[in-house]
């Protein structure tokens, strides 16, 4: 079905496809459907819209708040300093932060100090923001706790507060239990009137069952929204193809896709994108090649994670040119390098056994003086080990201190596999004295990672070095 793709400029569509595949129509944004949303007291007046202005100062209030908790002193002590001007949407805010910060703990604790405050209403939307949080951090007691206390309080729970409780048992390690869980929840809303499903809720579904390879389930679910009152948009399509791609299912792919046409849906950059990286990294590049040709001819433009995909998925498969090319169209188009296409570059380089062009993109990036990541030095490390250079990798951590580089548990796990891997006894026990003094306590998933580095080595040698990880093991099960 997928064979002989062409791709061609229509007048009256900014392309046409003479296959399924990516021949699409318009969308109907997610924004734009009706949202039912449940008081839990019916006299509390509509909350109005917050003015830009009024916006920007919140925010401003929070970072406040954020700076003085920084370690200086307890967080409750700051709240009450600001008692007088903090209300609902400062906690609001307060969660995100907190949240990306992994402080759930404090994001009850300000739940806790909202709850006493004279212009606290107990309100569905904090309850799901809180649940939310909790998921994310995997805190999946915590999430159920605030469940019930939300139903305790007097509050009904509604489509959001379940959306964002099935998202929280989605993020339990249990992928099997957590997704009968959520099946659960689904069919247990389709019975309470407030809380029926919405696309949103399709949404986290099909994405989750599609990550999880459950082809049938997907297929049941995308029937059930078919008979539904409710239309897929471009989250559902597009979630569903990324966690396809990512997976290397392109045959399903391709046929949420051909799907995605039959709706008239119509891609965005997002589509593009995963569709160029899920080819790429299959290596099927004609496919990926005409798919970014239909963008140019596209009213949506290319992004930098468009040719960032495109440079490090032609540099796996050891085409140098095709990657330099993608780069230079990229500088022609206008836009500015990030850190993350100098990492793909020097990924890229490394791939094609150019480690002296890695390691001038480096020097060029510590050169700037702009803050240097630890992903750039593991990504520069990277180059050096594929290429049989452990001595030159060594060397380089070594002196990431210098140029203002603090390596992480990564840095060492990845400098773990390619010293075993090279046999280099010597610079495994430095490692290993250098993440003692630094801190780093490895785990058992850390040697186990390390066995499978050399899954293709002579007998052996892989037999010498299985026993110096092994012993490595012992030691740290030991301590």
């Amino acid at each position: 079905m997928f064979q002989n793709l062409s791709i061609t400029l229509n007048s009256s569509q900014n392309y046409s496809l003479t296959q399924p595949w990516l021949q699409l129509g318009p969308r109907v944004p997610l924004r734009n459907r009706p949202v039912t949303r449940i008081s839990c007291v019916s006299t509390r007046p509509k909350r109005k819209s917050v003015p830009i202005n009024d916006k920007s100062e919140a925010e401003e209030l929070v970072r406040v708040i954020m700076r003085n908790t920084s370690g200086k002193e307890p967080f409750l002590k700051t709240l009450n300093k600001y008692v007088r001007v903090v209300r609902t949407e400062h906690c609001f805010l307060l969660f995100e932060e907190l949240g990306r910060s992994d402080k759930w703990l404090e994001c009850l604790e300000v739940f806790r100090w909202m709850q006493k405050q004279r212009w606290y209403v107990a309100d569905n939307g904090v309850y799901s923001k809180l649940i939310s949080v909790m998921g994310k951090k995997g805190q999946t007691r915590t999430a159920m706790w605030l469940f019930s206390e939300m139903r305790n309080s007097g509050c009904r729970p509604d489509t959001s507060v379940y959306n964002a409780l099935i998202t929280a048992h989605l993020h339990t390690r249990d992928k099997a239990k957590a997704l009968e869980k959520a099946l659960a929840y689904f069919e247990k809303m389709k019975g309470i009137e407030l809380c029926k499903p919405s696309i949103v809720t399709y949404n986290i579904l099909l994405r989750a069952f599609a990550q999880a390879r459950n082809v049938e389930r997907v297929n049941a679910l995308f029937k059930d929204l078919d008979e539904s009152i409710i239309s897929p948009d471009i989250y559902t399509y597009n979630g569903v193809m990324d966690a396809y791609g990512k997976n290397g299912m392109i045959r399903e792919m391709e046929s949420v896709l051909s799907s995605m046409k039959r709706n008239q849906c119509k891609p965005d950059i997002i589509t593009f994108n995963l569709l160029i990286d899920s080819y790429g990294k299959k290596q099927e590049f004609n496919k990926m090649e005409q798919v970014f040709k239909s963008l140019l001819r596209s009213k949506e433009r290319p992004t930098l994670p468009t040719f960032n995909s495109m440079i490090i998925n032609y540099g796996k498969a050891r085409l140098r040119e095709k990657a330099e090319d993608a780069f230079k169209k990229m500088k022609d188009m206008g836009y500015t390098p990030s850190f993350i296409t100098c990492e793909s570059l020097i990924m890229m380089y490394g791939f094609c056994d150019c480690v002296s062009k890695a390691r001038e993109i480096f020097d060029g990036m510590v050169q700037t003086g702009k803050e240097m990541k630890v992903s750039t030095l593991n990504a520069m490390l990277d180059a050096y080990c594929m290429n049989g250079l452990p001595m030159e990798a060594n060397m380089l951590f070594e002196s990431a201190k210098g140029i203002g580089i603090i390596p992480n548990s990564s840095t060492y796990k990845l400098l773990y596999k390619a010293y075993t891997k090279a046999n280099t006894k010597e610079l495994l026990q430095k490692l290993l004295k250098r993440m003692d003094r630094d801190g780093i306590v490895p785990n058992k998933r850390f040697f186990l990672d390390a066995l499978g580095a050399f899954g293709s080595s002579p007998a052996s040698a892989k037999s010498a070095r299985t026993t110096t990880v092994v012993s490595s093991l012992q030691d740290s099960a030991q301590t």
